[in-house]
């Protein structure tokens, strides 16, 4: 279905499109009336060591040079007991009605906090500030108390910035009046395509009895138009506009009023699911035949997603981790829309083939930008400025290791970089080696797999090495013993070429793991750390969690590890479902390597399986899927596997006819690439 054919079923559907867009466009300007403007205030405190302490540094008569990253840990806690119930009922009986945080400053490594309070009222949010900033002195003068500190050891607080003059929020309105904008009009197209979809089955049934109205008889043939609107759309087209908005916007640059899922790949990835309902209901496609197990799974992860975003409703959870939430739910339409086009919208081996091989293509451009991030010991990223995109994180520096920089290149982290790198790996190997690509060229065959994997230990983490050992694990015993030995041989010799053109390399990543065994990283030691800090979240909501996307390093933690960060969000059924998708992409790729009749296929049923094991083994040395172009790179190969599936298994399905000879040499040449 192209563009010109959904204006025109928009045009036809008019009754559908044009009351509920108008009724939608008056209950955002009713909003826009009714809906006051919000001001919010901020002050900040940090946390003073105690007398007793202050006199082992030379303060020099200065309270603040005390303020240091020891107490961290009683930041927190106060934290905790100024957001308790106890608290707020106390706060409100005080006058302080409206909505306020408490929590660590932004990028503060020292015990800084910050409190804000929200509210319609400008004078009274600035009273509510101040009463909040001397609240939280006397809480912690209130807390050591009970604990019976003596005097000489009672940490106090200092404010560092005063409540600030209360300024307009003025963003939140407007998200609420886009919001309902966009689901009246949605609303009314989804109706429209429904209502073409009908209406095109009742002409269905009508031809089948013989009557056909006057606009369907047959015409003169008439000259072809022409143009972008009309010009076919199909899902390979669709999935690689969204590969180059992924590959080549950072994935930091996002829309402000959606925060870090708000990047322009998942926008259009979400407007690609909306063609392809509008083409199904149209009658225009149906989904691919033997490709619904990938689709069965990503509903099994939207149930456990709905359950938690359930649990989270029930809980007294803060304005951030709503936003969270509904963040999460964004997230999870993502993924459902890749897995979607890329399983049941593909409906021709050839056009799954071409997205295949753009994903490695583009995906060794972002390695290639990493080369120059390693060499010129920069991010390249940070220099990129999109007009209407702002920067979801804070700036990111150039991160080090050792005396190497770790590249990112469009990635948000060196780690994401990595891991995105080592489940496309698998695919370049198999294309490289691909007979109906032998035509192309040893250079133009196997320049991605040197570029992508030579970028892997230039990232000089854990995480990327681990994926391309996996790669190697499972992918190179089951070749043939000439190449087999080959390989080997071909890596043992980049080993050797890393320690002679860049020296240290090697050595830096030999003693990360060492340090590992040793249990002496600092790196290790700190995650460790982590994971006894979330048993108390665990326990508290072990089943569903408490919401997904709601655990974010703001409010809480890094995990640095995906399993404990779902258990944390979505407890128990999440973490089974997690585990569910990752051992269905492992089924598809070993259920491709069966059925194939082919050298070939079988060889990509194995990349399938080596990108899924991948996955999941480096998900628990970071959170991965809160990279959006890491998930996005793993839901799309998941789903690509649930297509090759359906492809083979059909092929297996067919009957097979022996050929002649002369008709099996007549067939060479369609073995020729499609482009």
């Amino acid at each position: 279905m192209s563009l010109g054919d959904l204006l025109s079923i928009m045009r036809r559907r008019w009754y559908f499109m044009v009351p509920l867009t108008l009724l939608s466009l008056l209950a955002g300007g009713y909003l826009y009336r009714t809906i006051p403007v919000s001001y919010a205030s901020q002050s900040s405190v940090t946390l003073l060591d105690s007398r007793a302490v202050a006199e082992l540094a030379p303060t020099f008569g200065n309270p603040l040079s005390n303020a240091g990253g020891s107490l961290v840990v009683t930041a927190d806690v106060l934290i905790r007991t100024l957001q308790s119930g106890d608290s707020a009922k106390e706060l409100r009986s005080r006058g302080v009605t409206d909505r306020y945080t408490v929590g660590f400053a932004p990028d503060a490594d020292s015990p800084l906090l910050t409190l804000s309070v929200s509210g319609t009222d400008r004078a009274k949010v600035l009273r509510e500030t101040t009463t909040l900033t001397s609240f939280a002195g006397e809480q912690l003068k209130a807390l050591q108390a009970a604990a019976k500190v003596p005097a000489t050891y009672v940490v106090q607080t200092a404010p560092v910035v005063l409540p600030q003059t209360p300024v307009s929020q003025s963003k939140s309105r407007y998200q609420d009046i886009a919001a309902v904008v966009i689901v009246g009009f949605v609303s009314a197209f989804l109706l429209s395509i429904l209502a073409e979809g009908v209406a095109v089955v009742r002409r269905r049934g009508r031809a089948r009895a013989g009557y056909v109205p006057r606009r369907h008889r047959a015409r003169p043939p008439e000259r072809a138009p022409r143009g972008l609107l009309v010009r076919r759309l199909d899902a390979t087209t669709i999935l690689t506009g969204y590969l180059v908005l992924a590959f080549f916007v950072p994935s930091n640059l996002t829309l402000p009023a959606l925060g870090g899922v708000g990047t322009p790949a998942n926008v259009f990835a979400l407007l690609g699911l909306l063609w392809y309902l509008a083409t199904w209901l149209g009658g225009r496609i149906l989904p691919a035949q033997g490709t619904r197990l990938p689709r069965v799974v990503m509903c099994v992860l939207a149930a456990a997603v709905l359950l938690s975003y359930l649990a989270d409703a029930t809980r007294d959870s803060s304005h951030e981790e709503v936003l969270g939430a509904d963040r999460g739910l964004i997230g999870l339409a993502v993924w459902v829309a890749l897995v979607v086009l890329a399983s049941a919208g593909i409906q021709e081996r050839s056009r799954l083939e071409t997205l295949m091989r753009r994903l490695v293509v583009l995906g060794t451009v972002v390695a290639l930008i990493g080369y120059y991030d390693f060499f010129a010991a920069t991010n390249i990223a940070d220099s990129i400025h999109i007009p209407g995109l702002h920067s979801s994180t804070a700036g990111i520096s150039a991160m080090d290791r050792g005396s190497f920089t770790r590249p990112r290149s469009t990635t948000a982290h060196p780690l994401e970089f990595g891991g995105m790198l080592a489940i496309l790996v698998p695919f370049a190997v198999h294309q490289a080696f691909d007979p109906v690509r032998r035509h192309a060229g040893a250079l133009r065959r196997w320049a991605p797999v040197a570029i992508m994997a030579g970028a892997l230990p230039l990232t000089v983490s854990r995480t990327s090495i681990i994926g391309a050992f996996i790669v190697i694990l499972v992918m190179v015993p089951r070749w043939r013993p000439q190449r087999r030995w080959a390989a080997i041989g071909l890596i043992l010799g980049s080993v050797a070429g890393f320690k002679v053109i860049i020296p240290g390399l090697i050595g830096t990543i030999t003693n990360l793991f060492a340090s590992f065994l040793s249990n002496s990283d600092s790196s290790t030691q700190a995650r460790t750390v982590k994971y006894s800090a979330i048993v108390p979240y665990l326990a508290e909501r072990p089943w569903f969690g408490r919401g997904f996307g709601t655990f974010t390093p703001d409010l809480y933690f890094f995990t640095d590890n995906q399993y404990m960060l779902t258990l944390a969000e979505t407890g128990v059924v999440g973490l089974v479902a997690l585990l569910v998708l990752f051992v269905t992409g492992i089924h598809q790729g070993g259920a491709v390597r069966r059925l194939a009749r082919t050298e070939s296929d079988r060889e990509l049923g194995q990349a399938f399986l080596a990108s899924a094991l991948v996955a999941l083994v480096i998900s628990a040395t970071f959170d991965a899927l809160s990279f959006p172009m890491y998930a996005g790179m793993f839901f799309l190969t998941l789903g690509a596997g649930g297509s090759y599936l359906g492809f083979i298994r059909r092929e297996a399905a067919a009957p097979t006819v022996p050929l002649s000879r002369k008709a099996s040499e007549a067939q060479l040449p369609q073995l020729a690439e499609s482009r």
